[in-house]
């Protein structure tokens, strides 16, 4: 083999346990040697029983055949803010240390009933807000891995586990995969199931996921969402239409996330693309304050029982940002709000009659160093808002040599067209 067993893709561990080339509990054991490697420094766990984890791939090995599911013998890491019936799931809180839910979230029954092995539950920042754990970078430990799904994408990026659960609310997937160099997906809201999943704002959070390839995540995105996988193929896509946005924030973005832009344009076009500058409509610049307000309100409500019977025990972090904006926030500047996101979503729908597909930055440039700062978000929440699909494809590199994502965005309910998408463009980028 070519490669060490952790650095497999999901799809090729779980073609080699199909073909009985490689026993679930093997996988398992070369991840978990991985883990004890990069663990004491990366920190991207917050729970993790070995003995659980062999447990489960034995359980997976003795399954006959017939039984198995598309995810069979793969493990992921879990969010700390998604439900498990059998291990601690504390939402980055002490105010919740040692809880254990009675039943799983859907999208971890969902992977477990596809034979997917849950690996351990990964660090959050508090309430997938913005008070970060422990986490450091996979690739310069004085840097953050980003927030707040900071623990999945380390954990992805360190090769520990080949797939990873998260959630965005701002910026929470699309960043974090931008600065740690993994293939990072935020579904269509409302695309996969949120049930058994703490609350921030209801109307922007959405499940996410990251993998180390683009069919790992359409493999996974099918498995969440019901639906038959269909692997992408590059070749599928013929001469698409593409916008470079740099969006109304452009200003804030470093000159290494222009100079990908300007890169990726060019070797869209050199592969068929059509490619034109997408300057958003006015009231887009709007969307930044927009969704300050809208998660807000509604993170200040999500968070009622612990504001109001243990705010002592809150961050200030989240009591001066979400919880008091929450609480400062008028209901008619909140309606406002979002009616302005409901607007530009009609909009949205509109001006991708002219696209397939946008490029925009994922990120405002390198992972910054520190971990008490998990980043600029200012270039996720407008589209988590407009309630589009994102992809971030690693492959770049700034001047510090940390990674940067290309971020692919596409139209509302296009997941799968955006999927097949991010794989013509990978390859047409960075081959």
């Amino acid at each position: 083999m070519d490669r060490p067993l952790h650095a497999l893709t999901a799809i090729e561990a779980a073609g080699q346990i199909r073909r009985g080339r490689l026993s679930s509990l093997d996988y398992a054991e070369a991840l978990l040697a991985q883990a004890a490697a990069r663990e004491p420094v990366l920190r991207a766990f917050a729970h993790l029983d070995a003995g659980a984890v062999r447990a489960q791939a034995r359980r997976r090995d003795a399954q006959a055949p017939g039984g198995r599911g598309a995810l069979h013998g793969v493990p992921l890491a879990v969010k700390d803010v998604i439900d498990t019936a059998d291990m601690p799931t504390t939402y980055g809180s002490p105010i919740h240390a040692g809880h254990v839910p009675r039943r799983d979230a859907a999208v971890v029954a969902l992977a477990r009933a596809a034979g997917g092995i849950v690996f351990g539950k990964a660090v959050t920042a508090e309430f997938a807000n913005r008070a970060p754990g422990p986490t450091t970078n996979p690739h310069d430990p004085e840097r953050t891995p980003g927030g707040s799904s900071s623990g999945s994408a380390a954990a992805v990026g360190a090769g520990i586990v080949p797939l990873a659960l998260g959630t965005q609310t701002t910026a929470s997937v699309i960043r974090p995969a931008s600065y740690c160099g993994v293939h990072g997906f935020k579904p269509s809201w409302g695309e996969i199931s949120y049930a058994g999943i703490q609350l921030t704002a209801a109307s922007l959070d959405t499940v996410g996921l990251y993998a180390r390839s683009v069919p790992d995540l359409a493999l996974l995105h099918a498995v969440l969402t019901a639906t038959p996988f269909l692997a992408p193929m590059p070749g599928n896509v013929a001469a698409p239409r593409i916008g470079l946005c740099r969006t109304p924030f452009a200003d804030q973005a470093e000159p290494c996330v222009h100079a990908l832009l300007d890169e990726a344009a060019r070797a869209a076009e050199k592969a068929g693309a059509t490619v034109v500058e997408c300057v958003l409509p006015r009231p887009f610049a709007g969307l930044a304050d927009a969704h300050r307000w809208v998660s807000a309100w509604e993170g200040a409500r999500s968070l009622a029982f612990e504001a109001t019977r243990h705010r002592d025990r809150l961050s200030a972090d989240i009591l001066e940002g979400r919880i008091r904006d929450g609480e400062a926030c008028s209901v008619e500047l909140y309606r406002a709000s979002a009616r302005l996101g409901e607007r530009c979503r009609l909009e949205m729908d509109a001006l991708f009659a002219e696209y397939d597909a946008l490029i925009t930055p994922a990120a405002a440039g390198e992972a910054p160093k520190g971990l008490a700062f998990t980043g600029n978000a200012v270039f996720g929440g407008l589209w988590t808002l407009l309630h589009v699909p994102c992809l971030s494809l690693p492959g770049a590199r700034g001047p510090a040599g940390m990674p940067i994502g290309l971020q692919l965005v596409g139209p509302r309910g296009g997941d799968r067209r955006l999927l097949e998408l991010a794989a013509w463009l990978e390859r047409a980028v960075f081959g």
